[in-house]
């Protein structure tokens, strides 16, 4: 899979499963400038990294600012949200507890 980022296709991107199985799933997702995946949680441990762009990412008692070549962690449970600072695409990928 080539996680190149895309540059001036970006604005045209939409966000696309990768891999998706009962125990794993990657996704290369794509957050535009102002748009916000309102806050939610998964069951799994989630991470993010930021390919290409910068978002907020909106914890219960904090805001991580990602940029490209960045990475975070997160609990599964852990409640979150993300916005677009700039247009932006991020891989992020889902463990899930068997």
């Amino acid at each position: 899979m080539d996680l190149q980022p895309l540059g001036d296709g970006l604005r045209n991107a939409r966000t696309t499963a990768i891999v998706k199985s009962e125990a794993f799933e990657a996704v290369r997702l794509v957050v535009l400038a102002g748009r916000e995946i309102a806050p939610h949680q998964v069951a799994g441990k989630i991470t993010l990294h930021c390919l290409e762009g910068r978002v907020l990412l909106g914890l219960s008692d904090s805001t991580l600012e990602l940029s490209a070549g960045q990475w975070v962690y997160l609990d599964g449970g852990t409640r979150h949200s993300v916005t677009g600072i700039e247009d932006s695409s991020l891989l992020l990928t889902i463990l899930f507890d068997p």
